[in-house]
């Protein structure tokens, strides 16, 4: 008996992973991230510094206090700084000379130039090889507003000035526009890339809104959202945030609030389904909400106020990637699209942030969930070509004595002039059970 459940449990667990595309290996991953860090290094950087009038970048990081750009340099068998990590680029006119303030070379990209036998002092290394390059402009990682670009500690900022010559503080400037220039490019081989980690993302909800993981009236929320924890372990990835998984439902009991993570609830008929789930995989993030109904007995299908909501939810998606256009802020984005959706007879709520290489990414921010009137400094961010962004939103809906929110988020790329969905997006509700048909 133990062989015969063994046996229909293998086949099972093999039907599942027959839906999910392939994962590369440890290995494989590492290899194509090295690759594509190179094809970035040589391809997309030098443009960016020049179009910046950088012709120096220096990035100083910690074991345990990391740069968040200067881990996007490092080798992928590198999972940390080491010590204190100095990494240099420099435009030569030709091409960009990548050099490591360290004992050993940090990758193909990065050549060791520095022997501690020679010059003991690890700063006063890094003091030769700037003034050797005589740079007209040093950038760091030092920025007022985006996280990402602010890295430098506060020791070792003060530590570099200190050891550079006085005529070169004044060439010392913040790197926070290249920073995020940096992180926020995507090549055509990372978009092939992010369409395979996405379509991960889809099949994995696409199993979890099903009766494969739900039995309505015993399964709860949160064991819902251990699922996503555990199925992605099994999977061999990571996520970048906790999942959540919450309920609507016309009782009055509905977890829609944005202050606080929802509550768990025993998932029932009629239930209102939402998650908010992403994986990262070969260095970029997914971020992404989908919705199902959980069919009462004798339903075949979700009654016609949730699929219209749902259709309602993806008009103010359309509104809203309408308004992309090179050269606009997220604030400028934010305030057409709220204003034409409304004209639409559209409650909405827009809170969309690009996504790359971290899942809350560099780049402008169009509205935060508690900032619809517009976002200050990274919402004044400009849009640029070939970038990414989590294309979240909801819409309110009202029905009787009940209003919900249908909430959604979907990731998609802009190439400057269109917007195209990553392997698409929900254009219907989930349905749980699944009509055998």
């Amino acid at each position: 008996m133990k062989k015969i459940t063994l046996f229909f449990t293998l086949l099972f667990a093999i039907s599942l992973q027959a839906q999910i595309p392939h994962i590369l290996s440890q290995r494989e991953q590492a290899e194509v991230r090295d690759q594509m860090l190179k094809a970035r290094f040589e391809n997309v950087l030098p443009n960016l510094m020049r179009e910046e009038g950088i012709d120096m970048w220096v990035l100083i990081s910690r074991e345990y206090n990391e740069d968040a750009v200067l881990k996007t340099f490092l080798p992928s068998t590198w999972l940390s700084a080491r010590r204190t990590t100095m990494l240099i680029i420099y435009d030569t006119g030709d091409k960009l000379e990548g050099l490591a303030v360290a004992r050993y070379a940090a990758g193909e990209l990065f050549k060791s130039a520095w022997n501690p036998d020679r010059q003991p002092d690890q700063w006063k290394q890094l003091k030769q090889l700037i003034e050797e390059r005589n740079p007209k402009k040093i950038a760091i990682n030092k920025a007022d507003h985006f996280g990402h670009a602010d890295g430098l500690s506060s020791y070792h900022y003060d530590q570099m000035i200190k050891y550079l010559d006085k005529k070169y503080h004044d060439r010392v400037i913040s790197a926070e526009n290249l920073c995020v220039r940096w992180l926020e490019t995507r090549t055509d081989q990372e978009m092939v890339l992010f369409d395979h980690a996405m379509r991960i993302t889809h099949k994995i909800i696409e199993e979890a809104f099903s009766e494969k993981v739900i039995t309505p009236g015993i399964t709860t929320t949160e064991d819902v959202v251990w699922w996503f924890r555990q199925r992605i372990a099994e999977l061999g990835l990571v996520t970048w945030f906790h999942p959540s998984v919450d309920v609507q439902r016309p009782s009055g009991n509905s977890q829609s609030t944005f202050a606080q993570r929802p509550g768990e609830s025993v998932i029932m008929p009629g239930d209102l389904l939402h998650c908010d789930f992403g994986i990262t995989y070969l260095g970029l993030n997914t971020d992404c909400q989908e919705n199902a109904y959980i069919l009462k007995p004798g339903e075949t299908d979700a009654p016609t106020y949730l699929k219209e909501a749902h259709q309602k939810a993806l008009r103010l998606m359309d509104i809203l990637t309408n308004e992309f256009k090179t050269g606009r802020t997220g604030n400028e984005i934010l305030a057409d699209a709220l204003a034409k959706a409304k004209a639409e007879d559209i409650s909405p709520s827009i809170y969309t942030h690009p996504i790359g290489m971290h899942g809350h990414a560099a780049g402008p921010t169009i509205g935060l969930w508690d900032r619809q009137e517009g976002v200050p400094f990274t919402g004044d961010c400009k849009m640029n070509p070939n970038t990414a962004y989590s294309i979240e939103l909801n819409s309110r809906n009202y029905l009787d004595d009940w209003n919900f929110l249908m909430k959604m988020e979907e990731n998609a790329v802009f190439d400057g002039k269109t917007v195209r969905y990553i392997d698409g997006r929900q254009e219907k509700l989930f349905l749980i059970p699944r009509n055998k048909d």
